[in-house]
C-alpha cells in the first residue's frame, strides 16, 4: 500500500471536507461500471455472502467499503461471482486515501486531494477518465483489503474461521478458502488499442510505456521499460562483439580490450538506468509516494497478541522460532540443493568427456554434432532444476512464516538467486578456472545461453498461449448454449478471464534478465557473441511478454513502484563479480603471462591490483553519476520546502488559536 509523501500536507479544512463528502456519498450509481470480479467458493453459505456483500456496500462510517456490488449469474444459475464497482465521487475520495500523485495545472506533481481537485490537469466533474482504469481498480483493491472486522469473532456460517478486531476480512476469506480469487476486469476496447500499438505490428521503435502504465500499472510498465533499456544498452556490446568474433575468434589475447570495455559498460548502464527510472517514475507520480505501515501478509499465522507498534490485536509469532526454521531447516536444504547441483554438473563433465572420446574415435559429422549434445542436455536439466527448486523455495519461505510481504519476498529472492547463480554458472567457473579449457568454455556458454533462451520463450509464452486458445474455444462453445438475461458478452468475458492463469508478478521476468546479464558480463572476453544473442532474444521477449500480458493471463492489479527494487542491487552485484572474473581471465591469457615469465606471484599481485583499481573506478563512477537528474532533485526539494512551510504555518495557526483560548 502507498500513502502520500510527507511533502504533501493535507490541512484540517481538507480533512473536514473529505469527511463531509464521505457522509453524503451514496452507494447508488445509475451507470454501473464493473471493475473488479470477486469469485466465492460454490459451497459458500448464503449468510456469509449476505454478510460480506453488506460489508462491501456499507458506508465508511459503519466500517464498510462503500462500493457497488452486482451478482453475475453463471451458466449453472449460481451467484458466487460478484462484480464490484464504485461511483465517480467514491473513486476520487479513494484516490486521496491511497495517496495517488497527479499532475497539476502548473505542471508540478502533487498528491491528489478532493478539496483541491480543480487544480489538477484534465480534471472535470464529468470527466470520468481523470483516473485511469488501473488506478480505479487499485483503489477498489485497497478498499477491499482494508475491510476490517469490528466486533465479529467469526465469519458468519464458518465458526472455524476466526476473526478479531482489525483483521482484514478479505485475507481471512482467502486463507479460509471461502474467497477463491479477486481480479480486475480487462477493458476490451482499451486492450485492443494497446495490443495494436504495442505488438500488433512489427516495428522499430519504443514501446508505449505510458499506455502500458495506464493499463497495467507502474510495476509492469517499469519492467518493460527496463527490458527495452537493457536491450538498447546491449547493442554496443553486440556491435563490438561481432568483429571480435569474426576476425579474432581464436586470438584470445585480443579480448583484453573487449573485457575492459565490458567492465565500464556494466557500471555505466546501471547508473544511467537509475536516472532514467527517476525521470519516468516522477512523471508517473510514484517517485513522490511511499509505503504505508505494512500489514501482516495473508499466510502469516501465530498466537493472538498485541502489536506493540499499532496497539492492534493480531497474530504474533516468535522470531526465535522463525530463525530456527531458517537456519536449521531452510539453510541446510538450500546447501543440499547446491550440492546436488554440483553433482549434476560433474555428471555433465563425464558426458562431455564421453562425447569427446566418441568424436576422436569416429571423426564424422555425426560425432561433431554429438559434441554439443551434453551441453544441450545439461541446459535443459538446469532449467528443470531451477523450476523445481523455485517451488521448493516458495514452500520453505512460506513455512518460515514471515510477517511482512517484503520480508517474505527478500528471503525468497535470496534463496532463488543463490541457487540459480550456482546452477547456471558453476560449470562455466569450473571450466574456466579449474580445467582452463577456453574452447569448451565458449561452447558451453553459447549452448547454455541459447538453449535457456529458447526454453524460456516456449515455457513462458508459447505454451501458455496455446493452452489459453484451447480454453477459449471450449468456453465459447459453452457460452453459445447459455440462455440468460445478463449481458452475454460480459458473462463470456468474466468466465473467460476467471479461467485464465494468474500472473504472479515480474519476479521470473527479472530473474531471466539477471541470468542473461550474467552470461553476457561474466565471461564476455571468451564469447563476444553472447550480447548478440541476448539482443535478439530480448527483441522477441518484448513481443512474447506483451502477448503474455494481453492474451494469456488475467489482468493483474496495478502496483505503484518507484524503482525495480532489490533487482537493482542484484544486477550491481553481478557487475562486481564480472570485474573479478574478467580480470582473472585476462591474467590467464598467454600475452599477460608472457610479461611475468619468472614470477607467478607478481602476476597474481598485478591482476589483484588491476582488479581493485577497476572496482575503485567502478564505485567512483557510481558515486559521481547522480541517481536523479538535477531538475528532478530541484523539484523534489521544492516540494519538501513547501511541505515544511505548510506544516510551520499550520503549527503557528494552532498556537495562535491556543493563545486566544
Amino acid at each position: 500500500m502507498w500513502s502520500r509523501q510527507p511533502a504533501e500536507i493535507t490541512n484540517a479544512a481538507s480533512s473536514q471536507k473529505m469527511a463531509e463528502s464521505w457522509s453524503f456519498l451514496d452507494t447508488f450509481e445509475p451507470n454501473f461500471r464493473p471493475l473488479v470480479v470477486i469469485e466465492l467458493a460454490k459451497s459458500t453459505k448464503e449468510e456469509t455472502i449476505e454478510w460480506f456483500t453488506k460489508r462491501i456496500v456499507d458506508k465508511k462510517a459503519n466500517g464498510g467499503a462503500q462500493l457497488l456490488v452486482k451478482p453475475l449469474v453463471t451458466e449453472n444459475g449460481d451467484e458466487t461471482i460478484y462484480l464490484v464497482g464504485a461511483s465517480h465521487l467514491r473513486l476520487l475520495l479513494g484516490a486521496e486515501t491511497v495517496g495517488l500523485v497527479k499532475e497539476c495545472n502548473d505542471n508540478s506533481m502533487r498528491t491528489f486531494t478532493y478539496s483541491s481537485r480543480k487544480t489538477f490537469k484534465d480534471f472535470a466533474d464529468d470527466n470520468h477518465n481523470f483516473l485511469t482504469m488501473a488506478e480505479c481498480q487499485y483503489i477498489i483493491k485497497h478498499e477491499l483489503e482494508n475491510l476490517r472486522a469490528k466486533d465479529e469473532k467469526i465469519i458468519p456460517g464458518y465458526p472455524q474461521a476466526k476473526l478479531y478486531p482489525g483483521k482484514s476480512i478479505v485475507r481471512r476469506l482467502l486463507t479460509s478458502g471461502i474467497l477463491v480469487q479477486i481480479f480486475p476486469l480487462h477493458d476490451r476496447e482499451e486492450l485492443k488499442k494497446l495490443r495494436h500499438s504495442w505488438y500488433g505490428r512489427v516495428k522499430v521503435g519504443y514501446q508505449p510505456l505510458d499506455e502500458i502504465r495506464c493499463y497495467f500499472g507502474e510495476t509492469i510498465a517499469l519492467y518493460f521499460g527496463f527490458l527495452e533499456y537493457f536491450t538498447f544498452a546491449l547493442i554496443p556490446m553486440a556491435v563490438i562483439g561481432i568483429p571480435y568474433y569474426m576476425f579474432a575468434w581464436e586470438d584470445y589475447d585480443k579480448y583484453v580490450m573487449f573485457a575492459t570495455f565490458n567492465l565500464l559498460w556494466s557500471t555505466v548502464i546501471l547508473e544511467v538506468w537509475k536516472r532514467i527510472c527517476a525521470i519516468v517514475t516522477y512523471r508517473w507520480g510514484t517517485l513522490l509516494m511511499k509505503r504505508h505501515f505494512e500489514e501482516p501478509r495473508p499466510g502469516f499465522h501465530g498466537v493472538l497478541g498485541i502489536n506493540p507498534v499499532t496497539g492492534r490485536e493480531e497474530p504474533v509469532y516468535s522470531s526465535i522460532k522463525r530463525q530456527i526454521r531458517i537456519y536449521l531447516v531452510s539453510l541446510p536444504f538450500v546447501c543440499l540443493c547446491l550440492y546436488f547441483s554440483l553433482y549434476v554438473m560433474m555428471i555433465y563433465f563425464d558426458l562431455e568427456q564421453w562425447a569427446l572420446d566418441y568424436h576422436e574415435e569416429n571423426e564424422s559429422n555425426f560425432s561433431s554434432l554429438m559434441l554439443f549434445v551434453p551441453s544441450i542436455i545439461y541446459a535443459v536439466v538446469i532449467e528443470i532444476m531451477n523450476r523445481i527448486y523455485r517451488y521448493a523455495a516458495e514452500f520453505l519461505t512460506s513455512w518460515e512464516n514471515h510477517r511482512l510481504e517484503s520480508s517474505y519476498q527478500n528471503h525468497l529472492i535470496l534463496k532463488v538467486l543463490v541457487f540459480n547463480f550456482l546452477n547456471c554458472f558453476a560449470s562455466l567457473f569450473y571450466i574456466a578456472f579449474v580445467l582452463f579449457d577456453m574452447k569448451l568454455l565458449r561452447q558451453s556458454l553459447a549452448t547454455l545461453l541459447i538453449t535457456s533462451q529458447i526454453l524460456n520463450q516456449f515455457a513462458e509464452s508459447l505454451l501458455p498461449y496455446w493452452l489459453q486458445k484451447r480454453q477459449k474455444k471450449r468456453m465459447k462453445k459453452r457460452m453459445c448454449s447459455l440462455k440468460t438475461d445478463t449481458d452475454l458478452s460480459l458473462v463470456e468475458q468474466v468466465n473467460l478471464e476467471r479461467e485464465m492463469g494468474t500472473y504472479f508478478g515480474t519476479f521470473d521476468d527479472y530473474l531471466e534478465l539477471f541470468l542473461q546479464f550474467g552470461y553476457v558480463s561474466l565471461f564476455s572476453c571468451v564469447y563476444p557473441l553472447a550480447a548478440v544473442f541476448a539482443v535478439l532474444n530480448n527483441i522477441t521477449e518484448i513481443y512474447s511478454d506483451a502477448l503474455k500480458m494481453c492474451r494469456v493471463y488475467k489482468r493483474p492489479f496495478a502496483e505503484p513502484t518507484a524503482s525495480i527494487g532489490v533487482w537493482q542491487l542484484a544486477f550491481e552485484t553481478m557487475s562486481v563479480i564480472s570485474v573479478v572474473t574478467n580480470c582473472i581471465l585476462i591474467g590467464m591469457s598467454p600475452q599477460v603471462n608472457a610479461l611475468f615469465p619468472d614470477s607467478k606471484m607478481d602476476l597474481i599481485l598485478t591482476v589483484a591490483l588491476v582488479e581493485h583499481l577497476l572496482l575503485a573506478i567502478k564505485f567512483v563512477m557510481a558515486f559521481v553519476i547522480p541517481d536523479k537528474p538535477r531538475d528532478i532533485q530541484i523539484k523534489l526539494a521544492k516540494l519538501e520546502f513547501e511541505s515544511l512551510e505548510a506544516l510551520k504555518q499550520q503549527q503557528m495557526k494552532l498556537a495562535a488559536e491556543s493563545l486566544k483560548e
